[in-house]
């Protein structure tokens, strides 16, 4: 330390600079802080420098399927609190059940069957629905024609399909009917209602 004091007083005396030897301390303070400063501002990927909040910096979270005892369940990915809303995804309040169906069968197509609805649910219809239901929507499509799937698909031509509401076929579209699965999770509220219309426009050709 008392050489670092008279190597910083003789450097300062070479530039014309008087120092007393008391103030020797506190200007060696002075630089090596400045010298800090200056470190910690030099920042890279290898030397990050000081982690002010190293609890923040490296987090010691629980991984999403790893056991955790701060739950009664031992586990760290917990379900979500009953009767929770996503904000994100749909809420549907009807389940695969006869007695939901008859409550679904009220819902009315909130949609009118004009020409861009109808072309839309053309659209998703050949996306999602034509492998099964076929193209003219009467069961035969290329899944079952092919005898790679051995249930026939619904005749979406048949009387039975046309007496349906909007809102019994909308629910079956949402969430499966029979061996069908739920379609509710891949096709958006608003493109099942156009699929509907446009499956209805089929239907109307076929009566005529």
């Amino acid at each position: 330390m008392e050489q670092m004091k008279l190597f910083i007083r003789y450097s300062l005396e070479r530039h014309g600079l008087q120092i007393h030897a008391s103030n020797a301390s506190r200007i060696l303070w002075l630089i090596a802080i400045v010298c800090l400063a200056f470190q910690s501002c030099d920042r890279d990927k290898n030397n990050p420098g000081y982690d002010y909040f190293p609890d923040m910096a490296y987090s010691k979270a629980y991984e999403t399927y790893a056991p955790n005892p701060n739950f009664k369940d031992g586990k760290t990915l917990q379900a979500p609190v009953e009767g929770t809303i996503s904000r994100e995804g749909e809420y549907y309040p009807y389940k695969k059940t006869d007695a939901d169906l008859l409550k679904a069968a009220k819902m009315k197509n909130p949609l009118l069957p004009d020409t861009e609805n109808i072309d839309r649910g053309k659209i998703v219809y050949h996306n999602i629905c034509l492998q099964c239901h076929g193209v003219n929507a009467d069961g035969k499509g290329h899944l079952f024609v092919s005898g790679k799937y051995p249930f026939p698909p619904a005749n979406l031509m048949s009387q039975k399909i046309m007496n349906k509401t909007d809102g019994e076929m909308f629910h079956t579209i949402t969430v499966g009917f029979g061996i069908m699965p739920a379609h509710g999770i891949i096709v958006r509220p608003d493109d099942r209602w156009k699929v509907i219309l446009y499956v209805r426009s089929l239907q109307e050709k076929a009566r005529n």
